[in-house]
């Protein structure tokens, strides 16, 4: 095999059956994690508030030692137990949620700050590129407190990616932003990554900023790895009832086996055997986009709650048992709370889930 060729096999990071006790403590911060990171992959750790998923970033940047497992930076150890490469010999970018730029010191200055090895024509070039990638090239002699937040945050982002690190690291990066400007970053953000062919994790509780940006998504709870894969995977084939309802919105209804496949509330199902569930006890899971409204279906449900979203209501409707399911209806459909709507289910995808 040639060099080149094994380069290209050999992951940015990996990670293998880590584990982090609190720190003083026998309990577990991050539990037996393990995963890969392809070279100019960009993925995105998601969960809940103390899912362990920034005790992990902080683990992969080397401020933290893994109390079991390994984890490897382009095929090299970087942690180990009794043994972590430090912060500084990791060559791992880091952009932190309130940008930790230098006051002091210009756009351009700022960039070149972690090039101080470098000669001078060669700090200005690579500075002079990253200020046309990032867009601010008229802007290469202001201080930060001239930048608004998302140039801010622009700058903070081509600072890391300056010394063209293996591995840059975002810790929330767009958490500071308004709404609009962070939808906006998120595809900035990930261009700039994919123009520079980077390797990125970031950590975000925010399923939009995930899906918006990364390639991979590791959902954790409770320190552990739930499911690792694309969005569209952890939407569609959900591995868990964690997963299922941190992803997307959704309901679970019950269901039934019959001969022919199963039966909810909405539809029969046609199933053959391999594909349904082994317990008698399950749930279904139905999303929005399962609901189609449909005013000559015979079917009828009764609208308690809806949010206005633009395009599209988000309608809570009741079924005649009383259970509630969810759906996106274009929004010249506007029907009144109290109302009755045809609707009908188109269902791709049966997730089934063993009953609580």
């Amino acid at each position: 095999m040639g060099a080149l060729e094994k380069m290209k096999q050999t992951p940015a990071l990996s990670i293998r059956n880590l584990s982090i006790l609190y720190s003083g403590s026998s309990v577990s911060a991050v539990r037996d994690v393990s995963f890969e990171l392809a070279q100019g992959e960009i993925a995105c750790l998601l969960g809940p508030s103390g899912c362990g998923k920034t005790t992990l970033l902080r683990a992969i940047a080397g401020f933290l030692m893994p109390n079991q497992g390994t984890i490897a930076l382009n095929g090299e150890s970087a942690s180990e137990p009794g043994r972590v490469r430090s912060p500084e010999k990791r060559n791992v970018g880091v952009v932190f949620q309130d940008y930790a730029l230098f006051p002091h010191l210009s756009v351009r200055k700022n960039i070149e700050f972690g090039l101080h090895k470098r000669s001078e024509p060669e700090k200005r070039h690579r500075s002079g590129e990253l200020l046309a990638l990032i867009g601010l090239e008229t802007l290469a002699d202001r201080y930060p407190h001239e930048l608004s937040g998302g140039q801010q945050q622009r700058v903070a982002l081509a600072r890391a990616l300056a010394p063209k690190p293996t591995l840059i690291l975002l810790d929330e990066p767009f958490s500071n932003l308004d709404v609009e400007l962070k939808e906006r970053l998120t595809f900035e953000v990930r261009e700039i990554l994919k123009a520079e062919n980077m390797s990125a994790i970031l950590v975000t509780h925010d399923q939009h900023e995930a899906f918006s940006m990364a390639d991979r998504i590791g959902v954790m709870h409770a320190g552990e790895l739930q499911q690792w894969g694309s969005s569209y995977s952890l939407y569609h084939q959900p591995n868990s009832r964690m997963v299922a309802d941190f992803i997307g919105q959704g309901v679970f209804l019950p269901g039934k086996k019959t001969e022919q496949g199963l039966q909810i509330e909405l539809a029969h199902l046609r199933l053959t055997e391999d594909q349904l569930p082994l317990n008698d006890e399950f749930d279904v899971l139905i999303r929005p986009d399962d609901i189609i409204h449909d005013d000559a279906s015979p079917m009828q449900a009764i609208v308690v709650r809806k949010a206005f979203r633009g395009a599209d209501f988000l309608y809570t409707l009741m079924l005649e048992s009383g259970a509630h399911v969810l759906a996106l209806v274009p929004s010249h459909h506007n029907h009144a709370i109290g109302e009755p709507i045809g609707i009908k289910l188109e269902l791709d995808h049966v997730i089934t889930f063993d009953r609580l």
